[in-house]
C-alpha cells in the first residue's frame, strides 16, 4: 500500500513538473492530441533505441530513420542528392499523398510551369513546403525534430493528414550540415552524465574549438545559399531551383536565456528588392505559430532582432526567388539541459517547440495555399513586367579561370548565361571571346540577378545582422557592363557542358597559347589565371625550377606582365623530369597561358636577367585551435586544399610550443581573439627571424604590431553618443560597425603583392574598423584606400571618413625572414575570388618584397 501511494506521489509530481524541465520524455511529450497513428510504421525509439531527445541524435542513425520510413510508408520518397566533404549522404524526403506520389513528377513539372504563365488557376494546385533541419550542427533541436515530423507525417491518421498530405508536397531536408551535428552530437553525448546537470560550467555545455556549428572546412554554411561555394549547398540550390518551393523554413538556435523567435524580422531591415507582400504573408504565417505556441505554454517573440536583408541565408534567399522564407530561432539547451533566465531549459522541451513550429507551419500553409500560390505566380509575373531587354557582359580577358567561376554560380541558380560571338570593347574595357559571358536581363530570374549584380550605398537602417554586400563582379573584381546586347551573344551555356571538357564554347582549343611543343630554352606562364599558383606549386613540387619576372618585357611582339613565370630548360634542380609532359599536362588541365621561346634576348630585362627570381616551394602552417577564429582559419584551409591542391599544416595554438617549425617557411596567422601568450610571441619572432614569412590577418595585426614584428600605427576614432536615448544606446554603436561592404583600392602592380591583377583597381570586402595609417615610404604601401572608396555597402559616415587613404596591406622585413599584415580577409565565405591572388603572392613572393 506504501509503495502504491509512493507512486502515485512519483507520478503526480512528474505530472506537475513543468514541460520546460522534462529530460526523459515519452513520445506523447511531443505528438498532438487526439490523433491516432499507423502501428506499421516504426516509432523513433523503435529505430534509433531511444525517444528524440534523452539522446542527441548522430546523422547516421537520423539518416537510418529516414530510410525505414521511406521503405515503410508509401507517403515517402528518399534520394541522395550528393555527399559532404566527409562523405555522408545528403538525404531529401519528399512527402504527400499516395495519389500524389504516382504522379509527383507531372506535379512537379506543372508547379514550376505556372510560375510562367500570368494567369493560373491553384484552385486545386498543391503547395511546396521546404522544411530544412539544423544548418547549424550544434543547432540540433531542429534535425532531433525532424525525426518527430517524419513519423507524424508517415504514421498519422485522420482526415486532417490525409488533406494535408492532399494539398501539400512536403520537401524534408533533415539535416543540412550533416557533419557538423555529427560533431556535435558526439560532444554532447560523450559528456552527459547519467544525473543530467544543468550547470553551465560543465563541460557538456562548452565545447571545443572549433564547435559544431560549421561543417568540415569550418564554414557557416547558413551564408553560403547565394555564393553556392560547398557541396551541401549545391544540392540544397538545386532542390529549391528544380522545385521552386512555396515556403521554405530554416530552424535555428540562439542564446540559451532567450525563448523562441519568427519572422518576421525588424522591419526597416528587410531589403528593398523583396516585396512587400512578402512580409505580410509571414506575418500571417506568423500567426498560426503563434497559436501553436500558445496552445502549448512556450513564449515567443517576433519582429525583433534579425533580418532579412542578406541574400545569401536559407530564410531570406526564398525572398527573391518568389518564395517566402521563415526563420525559426529555438533557445539552445546546448546539450541535454542548461539553467536559463527562464528555468532549466531541457533538449525536449527545445525540439518540442522546433515541431509545433514545423506543424503550425504546415497548417499555415494548407490554410492558406491559394493565397501563396498566387502571390508566387505574381512574384513572377511582376518580374516580367519589369525588363525590357539588354545584357549584362562579364569577364576578365586575362584570366578565365575566375570568369568561369563566376559564371558557375549564376547557372546553379538556373540563370542563363551565354558566350560571346566575338571580341567586345565597351567604356574602354575589352571581353574577350572565351574570356567573357553575357546574361540575358529579360529571363525568369531576373530579381535575383538584380540581388547578385546590384550596387547598393543607402539603407533606411544602418544595422544588419549579416553582411550589407555582396555584389558579384566586385568579389570577383570582373569588369562587367550592364549595357550589353543580346546580339553580342551566342549559344546558350549549360552547367552539363561546363563540367565536361568540352571547351570550344570557352576559348578557341586552336590558340596557339594553349599549345606547348617541345623547346631546348624555356617556357613563360601568365600570372594573370586564377589557377596559375596551382601550377606554379606542381611544378615546384616536381622539382622544377621556376622564376617569376619582377619587370615586364616583350618577346616576339608579345607583352608579359609583371609576375610572368618562367621556366628554364637548363641548370634544373631536378635532374629527372620532363618538362615537356609536365607543361602539357597542366595546360590541358587547367588551360593556362603558355609561350615557348627559344631566346633569351628581349625587350626590357633578358630571361637571363636578376630581374627573374627564383621561388621556393611553399611549406605552409596554418594556426588553428582555441584563441584562431574558426571561420577565417577554414577559408585558408579550403582555399588551399579545394581550389589551388596546396597542402597545409595545420597546428594547434596551444600545442606550438612543442613544434619544430624550421619544417615550414610560411605560417599563416588568421584572425585571433587577443594576444598568443608571450612565449608563443617569442618562438614566433625566432622563426620569422631565421628566415620564415609569418603572415596575419585582422586582428592578429594588432599584437604583432605591439610585439614589432609588424610595427603599425592605427588610426583611432571616436563617435561619442550626443543626444542618444538609453533605448537607442546598443543602435548607436551597432551602426558603427561595418558588417561587411565593398571599398575601392588603388594597387601599384609593380610591387609582388599585387602580381597577376590587369588593373591598377582592386574592390575589397571588409568588415573590420582596423585602420592602418600609411607607411611613409610611399612605396611601402601597394595597397592603398583612395579618397572615395565606398562602392557598395554600408558605413558609417566617420568610420567612412577614417578609412579613406588607409592601408589594408603592410610588410615588415624582419631579421631574414618577412612579417605580412591585411587588415581585409581575402578569401571571404569562398567566393571573394578576386582577392585570392593576395595570400598567393604573399606565399610565393614574400622573399621578393
Amino acid at each position: 500500500m506504501k509503495q502504491t501511494m509512493l507512486l502515485l506521489l512519483v507520478l503526480a509530481f512528474a505530472k506537475a513538473l513543468p514541460a520546460q524541465t522534462i529530460v526523459d520524455p515519452t513520445l506523447d511529450y511531443y505528438l498532438p492530441q487526439n490523433v491516432s497513428y499507423n502501428p506499421d510504421i516504426p516509432t523513433p525509439q523503435e529505430i534509433i533505441g531511444y525517444v528524440p531527445g534523452k539522446w542527441h541524435i548522430s546523422h547516421d542513425k537520423l539518416a537510418q530513420y529516414m530510410m525505414v520510413l521511406a521503405d515503410k510508408s508509401d507517403r515517402f520518397t528518399i534520394e541522395n542528392r550528393g555527399k559532404t566533404y566527409e562523405d555522408r549522404p545528403l538525404y531529401l524526403l519528399t512527402v504527400t499523398s499516395v495519389e500524389n506520389q504516382k504522379n509527383i513528377e507531372q506535379i512537379r513539372k506543372d508547379h514550376v510551369a505556372a510560375t510562367d504563365k500570368d494567369a493560373v488557376d491553384n484552385t486545386n494546385a498543391p503547395i511546396v513546403v521546404y522544411q530544412g533541419f539544423s544548418i547549424h550542427g550544434n543547432e540540433p533541436s531542429g534535425s532531433n525534430a525532424a525525426l518527430l515530423l517524419a513519423y507524424h507525417l508517415a504514421a498519422a491518421q485522420g482526415p486532417e493528414i490525409e488533406a494535408l498530405l492532399k494539398n501539400t508536397v512536403i520537401l524534408l531536408d533533415p539535416s543540412l550540415n550533416p557533419d557538423g551535428l555529427q560533431r556535435f552530437a558526439t560532444w554532447v553525448n560523450q559528456n552527459k552524465s547519467d544525473n543530467v546537470n544543468p550547470d553551465t560550467y560543465d563541460r557538456e555545455y562548452n565545447e571545443t574549438w572549433p564547435g559544431g556549428r560549421t561543417n568540415h572546412y569550418w564554414f557557416d554554411m547558413n551564408r553560403d545559399w547565394l555564393p553556392v561555394q560547398l557541396p551541401e549547398s549545391q544540392a540544397r540550390i538545386e532542390t529549391f531551383h528544380k522545385w521552386l518551393p512555396n515556403i521554405l523554413t530554416d530552424h535555428h538556435e540562439m542564446g540559451t536565456n532567450s525563448t523562441f523567435f519568427f519572422q518576421p524580422g525588424i522591419p526597416s531591415r528587410t531589403h528593398p528588392l523583396t516585396p512587400a507582400m512578402n512580409q505580410k504573408l509571414t506575418r500571417e504565417i506568423g500567426n498560426y505559430l503563434a497559436e501553436g505556441f500558445d496552445k502549448i505554454g512556450s513564449l515567443y517573440y517576433t519582429e525583433e532582432d534579425y533580418d532579412d536583408f542578406y541574400y545569401g541565408k536559407g530564410s531570406t534567399f526564398p525572398d527573391i526567388n518568389g518564395s517566402i522564407g521563415i526563420l525559426f530561432e529555438q533557445a539552445s539547451s546546448r546539450g541535454h539541459a542548461q539553467n536559463s533566465d527562464n528555468g532549466v531549459l531541457t533538449f525536449p522541451f527545445t525540439i518540442r517547440n522546433q515541431f509545433t513550429a514545423a506543424l503550425s507551419t504546415l497548417k499555415a500553409a494548407t490554410d492558406k495555399r491559394k493565397e501563396i500560390l498566387d502571390y508566387q505566380n505574381q512574384f513572377y509575373k511582376d518580374a516580367r513586367k519589369e525588363v525590357s531587354g539588354g545584357a549584362i557582359i562579364f569577364g576578365d580577358h586575362t584570366d578565365a579561370g575566375r570568369t568561369d567561376a563566376l559564371a558557375e554560380i549564376l547557372l546553379r541558380h538556373k540563370i542563363e548565361v551565354r558566350s560571346l560571338k566575338n571580341d567586345v570593347s565597351k567604356n574602354g574595357k575589352t571581353y574577350k571571346k572565351g574570356y567573357a559571358y553575357i546574361v540575358p536581363k529579360n529571363q525568369k530570374n531576373s530579381r535575383l540577378i538584380n540581388a547578385m549584380f546590384e550596387k547598393r550605398t543607402t539603407f533606411q537602417d544602418s544595422l544588419f545582422y549579416d553582411i550589407s554586400a555582396w555584389t558579384f563582379p566586385l568579389a570577383f573584381d570582373m569588369d562587367y557592363d550592364e549595357g550589353a546586347s543580346l546580339s553580342e551573344s551566342n549559344e546558350e551555356i549549360t552547367l552539363e557542358r561546363f563540367y565536361s571538357n568540352d571547351w570550344t564554347f570557352r576559348r578557341s582549343i586552336n590558340d596557339p597559347m594553349y599549345r606547348v611543343d617541345f623547346t631546348e630554352y624555356a617556357y613563360l606562364i601568365s600570372w594573370n589565371e586564377y589557377y596559375s599558383p596551382k601550377v606554379l606549386n606542381i611544378l615546384l613540387k616536381n622539382g622544377v625550377k621556376v622564376k617569376v619576372a619582377m619587370k615586364p618585357f616583350q618577346i616576339d611582339g608579345k607583352s608579359f606582365d609583371y609576375g610572368t613565370l618562367m621556366i628554364p630548360m637548363k641548370n634544373s634542380s631536378s635532374k629527372n623530369y620532363d618538362s615537356m609532359s609536365i607543361m602539357k599536362k597542366l595546360n590541358n588541365e587547367y588551360k593556362i597561358k603558355t609561350t615557348i621561346v627559344n631566346t633569351g634576348l628581349t625587350e626590357g630585362i633578358d630571361l637571363g636577367s636578376r630581374q627573374f627570381r627564383d621561388i621556393k616551394l611553399p611549406k605552409i602552417a596554418v594556426l588553428v585551435g582555441e584563441g584562431i577564429n574558426p571561420s577565417d582559419a577554414g577559408e585558408i584551409w579550403h582555399l588551399m586544399d579545394q581550389q589551388y591542391d596546396i597542402p597545409i599544416t595545420k597546428i594547434d595554438l596551444a600545442d606550438i610550443n612543442r613544434k619544430d617549425l624550421s619544417r615550414y617557411n610560411t605560417i599563416i596567422v588568421p584572425a585571433t581573439y587577443g594576444s598568443p601568450e608571450n612565449e608563443v610571441i617569442d618562438q614566433l619572432k625566432t622563426w620569422t627571424r631565421n628566415g620564415g614569412t609569418l603572415i596575419g590577418y585582422r586582428s592578429a595585426l594588432r599584437w604583432m604590431s605591439s610585439s614589432k614584428l609588424l610595427p603599425l600605427k592605427f588610426k583611432k576614432t571616436e563617435n561619442p553618443a550626443k543626444n542618444i536615448t538609453f533605448e537607442q544606446r546598443r543602435d548607436h554603436s551597432g551602426a558603427q560597425r561595418i558588417g561587411g561592404a565593398i571599398f575601392e583600392t588603388k594597387l601599384d602592380r609593380s610591387h609582388p603583392i599585387a602580381f597577376g591583377f590587369k588593373d591598377d583597381q582592386l574592390p575589397m570586402f571588409r568588415n573590420t574598423t582596423l585602420f592602418v595609417e600609411p607607411n611613409k615610404d610611399s612605396y611601402r604601401n601597394p595597397i592603398k584606400y583612395t579618397d572615395s572608396p565606398l562602392m557598395s555597402g554600408y558605413i558609417s559616415d566617420i568610420n567612412l571618413e577614417a578609412l579613406k587613404s588607409t592601408v589594408p596591406f603592410q610588410h615588415n622585413n624582419y631579421g631574414r625572414g618577412d612579417v605580412i599584415g591585411f587588415t581585409d580577409n581575402t578569401q571571404f565565405r569562398a567566393f571573394w575570388y578576386g582577392t585570392n591572388k593576395l595570400l598567393m603572392n604573399a606565399i610565393f613572393f614574400a622573399e621578393q618584397m
